[in-house]
Parts: structure tokens; C-alpha cells; sequence
């Protein structure tokens, strides 16, 4: 069984994680974990994700009462807690800000389109949650219609959610949310976002079933087993001129030299 303490030092190690990514900044975002039926660890206010220690981390019960801990914890608890509520199999969960998820939350596009075929397996479709007001009922009344479906939610105008069986699970969700979007805008930018034609969905939607992976596929044309996916979407073909090849390699390029110099 693990104990507290490790579930703290567990907390710290991913705060330092999403600090280093980028997908937070300053003091933002929350992490908590499920000890039991009524106990929860959670990150504190007005600390950086970054430079967390165990002695930070509060524990709470269902009801947001504080039982240890000298800080005050996340005004994002509420959140926290009603993904506990509605899901007694989920033991971890995941807020946070990163860039491309949350400029995706900020346009009110949710990533439901069917383009890479591990974000259809592991990930499924991300809705958005309508936009609530921070540490009120509103955000957890907005998340709830979603949560028993979906393996996380982009908030409007504030950033992502994730949640998932333990902490790292919840994490690793995060990072697949917030790529996803990243490739989602890149091929937006060259209008390359293609999707899976629905006989490929079907088939990367029976590995998931086989896998016992939950969250919901990509929605669109209704399959025989109630399973949504995208209708085939028609290739497209493009021609690109000298002057914009030149500057796709000129981008590409400086890119790599930057990626080159932070290891020197």
C-alpha cells in the first residue's frame, strides 16, 4: 500500500513536471490524488508547480474540509472533487494551462477530429466545458455532463482537465491532450487536419474495446455498434510555391539550430 508520504512526493515530482513542459506558469494549475473513499491529497494556493515540497500538500475530505495541512488548498477544488464524486474509479486528476490545449479552449474548439490514430486509442474526443467562473460551482457544474464519457474536458477560456486511474495515468493524459492539439494546429496551418476515413476509426475503436480503454471516440457518422466516427473525408491535393517551400525549410531549419543550441 502506498503511503502518504509517497503520494506527496508523487504530487511534487509531477508538479515539476508540468512546470518544466510549460503547461503552467507562476502559481497556476492544481493536482490531487484519492487516498480513500472520503480522503484527498491536493496542491496548494498561490504555490508554483514547480517548487512543491510534501509538506505542502493538504489533505481534504469529500467535502472540501481541510484535515492536514497548513496551506490553504487550490480555490480549484471544487473541480477536483466532483470528478471523485462522479467516478468512484478515477484516483487522480490534472488542471493545468498548457499553450496549444488552451488557445483550443480559448476558441471554443473542441479536439474531436479523428487525424492520429494514437489520440483516437488512448485519448478520445476532448469536449469543451462551457466557461465558468474560477473556484465557483459553475466550473464543476460545467465539467460534470462530460466526465463519465470523456477522459477530460478543455475548459473555456481557462485551459484542461484531465483525470485517470492513478497520477501518472492522469498526467500522461495531459500530455496527449495538450500534442494533439499541437499537431491539431500545425496541420490546420498547412490545411492538412484529414481525418481517419470511419472504416479506420472503427477498426482503432475495436484495439480500444479490446484494450479496455474508456473515453469516447471521435464523434460524427453513427457505426452499427453505436460507435461515432468521422465520415471519410476526401483527399485533398495542394501546390505550394517555390517562395513557400523556401520558407517552410527556412522555419523548419531555424527551428532545429534552436533545438541544437539548448544542448550545447
Amino acid at each position: 500500500m502506498i503511503t502518504e508520504i509517497k503520494y506527496k512526493k508523487q504530487i511534487c515530482e509531477i508538479g515539476k513536471r508540468i512546470y518544466d513542459k510549460g503547461f503552467v506558469a507562476a502559481n497556476d494549475g492544481n493536482i490531487s490524488i484519492r487516498i480513500n473513499d472520503n480522503e484527498f491529497l491536493i496542491t496548494p494556493t498561490g504555490v508554483s508547480k514547480g517548487s512543491l515540497t510534501p509538506e505542502m500538500i493538504i489533505k481534504v475530505d469529500g467535502k472540501g474540509n481541510v484535515l492536514d495541512g497548513d496551506y490553504r488548498p487550490t480555490s480549484e477544488m471544487k473541480m477536483h472533487l466532483l470528478v471523485y464524486q462522479e467516478r468512484s474509479d478515477i484516483q487522480a486528476v490534472v488542471h493545468v494551462h498548457p499553450p496549444y490545449a488552451t488557445a483550443f479552449a480559448i476558441a471554443g474548439i473542441p479536439l474531436d477530429q479523428a487525424i492520429m490514430p494514437e489520440s483516437v486509442v488512448y485519448l478520445g474526443t476532448i469536449p469543451v466545458a462551457e466557461y465558468g467562473t474560477p473556484s465557483t460551482a459553475e466550473v464543476p457544474d460545467a465539467v460534470k455532463q462530460f466526465v463519465h464519457e470523456h477522459q477530460g474536458v478543455l475548459l473555456e477560456n481557462h485551459g484542461a482537465l484531465t483525470w485517470g486511474k492513478d497520477l501518472e495515468h492522469a498526467y500522461y493524459l495531459m500530455e496527449s491532450l495538450e500534442f494533439t492539439a499541437k499537431i491539431n494546429w500545425i496541420a490546420k496551418q498547412l490545411n492538412g487536419d484529414r481525418e481517419l476515413s470511419k472504416q479506420h476509426v472503427q477498426t482503432l475503436v475495436d484495439m480500444k474495446t479490446k484494450m479496455g480503454i474508456k473515453g469516447k471516440s471521435p464523434l460524427g457518422t453513427e457505426t452499427p455498434d453505436g460507435i461515432h466516427a468521422k465520415k471519410s473525408t476526401p483527399k485533398r491535393e495542394y501546390s505550394l510555391s517555390e517562395q513557400d517551400v523556401n520558407l517552410i525549410v527556412e522555419r523548419v531549419s531555424q527551428n532545429i539550430l534552436n533545438e541544437l543550441k539548448k544542448h550545447l
